[in-house]
């Protein structure tokens, strides 16, 4: 008889955590704001740049309170995207193409067309050119937090289909950031990087189960990856994809799959510590010496009209093309309203767009700080947007969908 674990299925413990995880999120972007407008704006930006030390890298210089965070916290919440990411690919809803089609087909238009508009809105100004991608991007865990406050009315079968769609979304992010961010590469320490990867995979074939190799592993490849160029945090995702899975399709997960106890492990953390201490770290942008010309600058709008605009047209028009050429099947139990609904919700990119702007702009902390502004401005307005038409969305009973049973080998 096959052992299950005593937590529930992780997508429905991933659900739970990432909503309340959310909300979470929104007060300490909040609490950033007031923070970094008031007397205490001082301590805030000395907190969080005083140096703490070591030098781990010549490019980084000492470490922050902000390195540490952006750079090692980040890396353990880009190990769980990957967790995620390989656990829906392997043993969820990405299992198959069938299953595939539309999130990845919604994904992808939701990363394209932000991107062109971003283009056009700036102008094509070489020297706002490197934050194409900062709209790409979707906070699952902001916008979950907003589908947590409305209830039952928001069916289940759009949390899922906003989740896939997100979780595809990390995907590109994450290749992204290894690619156009990465300025020069340091062959040894890529070399040390690869070393390291081949012997977890290794371990994983050997029936290596125990978690600590792995997480060693991790901590290892982390400081190669941060010192070859790559940003340091893709050694998450990289370090996840080698992490042991055991298949449960339609079933708790086991408790013998490292994937599904690591995941179990880390999502309390990540989700109630690590990315609101990111939003508290990256979202206090003061606006003391801001006018309305930094306001309504072509770097903010370009990103706000991608979030709001770019993401709601890229994949809704995707989704209903889609569904209209047979390509796909519209998610059950839902109208045309509530999907338009998900994609404004698919607007919020705060988290990984946050990141991205700091990536896309080094040595600029003027246009880090306008990129904040057109993160914070695009994501709240689709976050209320999102809001209020799944709030006025007729309802529709959806069908509960058919579920298979069995376990399968390690991958």
């Amino acid at each position: 008889m096959r052992k299950r674990s005593g937590h529930h299925s992780a997508l429905r413990d991933f659900l739970q955590s990432e909503a309340s995880g959310g909300i979470i999120l929104i007060a300490a972007a909040a609490a950033a704001m007031i923070v970094a407008n008031c007397p205490l704006r001082a301590m805030y930006e000395g907190v969080l740049h005083t140096t703490t030390g070591p030098v781990l890298t010549q490019k980084l210089g000492p470490m922050n309170a902000h390195l540490w965070i952006n750079d090692g916290l980040m890396a353990i919440f880009f190990l769980l995207v990957g967790l995620e990411i390989k656990r829906e690919l392997v043993d969820g809803r990405l299992s198959n193409w069938r299953q595939r089609r539309l999130p990845f087909i919604a994904a992808g238009a939701g990363m394209v067309v932000p991107a062109i508009l971003y283009l056009v809105v700036t102008g094509g100004r070489t020297e706002l050119s490197a934050g194409w991608a900062i709209p790409a991007a979707t906070d699952i865990a902001f916008a979950i937090g907003v589908l947590a406050l409305l209830g039952s009315r928001a069916p289940t079968s759009l949390k899922l289909f906003l989740t896939t769609v997100a979780i595809v979304d990390d995907m590109g992010a994450v290749a992204v950031i290894a690619v156009a961010y990465t300025a020069s590469i340091n062959c040894a320490a890529l070399f040390a990087a690869t070393a390291v990867m081949g012997a977890m995979f290794v371990m994983n074939r050997a029936g290596v189960r125990a978690l600590w190799p792995y997480l060693l592993a991790f901590v290892l490849l982390w400081y190669a990856v941060l010192l070859s160029g790559v940003h340091a945090t893709v050694a998450g995702v990289l370090a996840a994809m080698l992490i042991p899975i055991m298949r449960s399709p339609g079933a708790p997960d086991l408790a013998t799959s490292p994937l599904h106890r690591l995941e179990h492990g880390l999502h309390p953390w990540v989700a109630y510590m690590i990315v609101p201490l990111f939003g508290f770290a990256n979202a206090g942008v003061s606006f003391a010496e801001m006018g309305a010309a930094q306001i309504f600058a072509p770097l903010p709008l370009g990103i706000a009209a991608g979030l709001f605009i770019g993401k709601q047209l890229g994949i809704f028009a995707s989704v209903w093309l889609a569904v209209r050429i047979g390509w796909a099947n519209r998610p059950s139990g839902s109208t045309w309203l509530q999907i338009y609904g998900v994609a404004l919700l698919c607007g919020i990119g705060f988290t990984m767009s946050l990141f991205i702007g700091a990536l896309a702009f080094p040595g600029n902390p003027a246009l880090v700080e306008e990129a904040k502004i057109g993160v914070l401005g695009g994501s709240v307005v689709s976050a209320v947007a999102g809001f209020l038409v799944l709030r006025l969305a007729p309802l529709r009973h959806a069908q509960p969908p058919s579920e298979s049973i069995g376990a399968s080998p390690v991958q």
